[in-house]
């Protein structure tokens, strides 16, 4: 079996994501992260308000958001790039896809390529 070895966090919709990447309320000692994996389909908030808050945000901007969702769609592919996304990413569905998947955008984007400091 796969495993991820970056540290990873997971909250539970659109609202808790900024609360985190803002370190706000219960998330006051949350670390900044190196990337943001975000799906599009996020109750409450949803990816897309996210992605345009982030990307607003001169403090957060600079963190890269890789859009990964189930959605295959032309017009929320545009739309994401529009709201200044790193990366689109349908998710497989396979569970070994999945992984494989995973493991490629974690050597690319926290092994290969330069990110801003923190």
């Amino acid at each position: 079996m796969a495993r991820v070895v970056n540290e990873v966090h997971i909250v539970e919709d659109g609202d808790a994501a900024l609360d985190f990447l803002r370190r706000a309320g219960r998330y006051a000692s949350a670390p900044r992260p190196d990337i943001v994996l975000l799906d599009l389909n996020l109750p409450r908030r949803d990816g897309r308000e996210v992605l345009a808050e982030v990307k607003s945000d001169p403090a957060l901007r600079t963190i890269p958001v890789v859009v990964l969702t189930t959605s295959d769609d032309e017009h929320d592919v545009l739309q994401s790039y529009g709201l200044h996304a790193n990366c689109y990413l349908t998710k497989p569905v396979e569970f070994q896809s999945f992984m494989r998947a995973i493991r490629l955008l974690e050597e690319f984007w926290l092994v290969l390529v330069k990110l801003p400091p923190s």
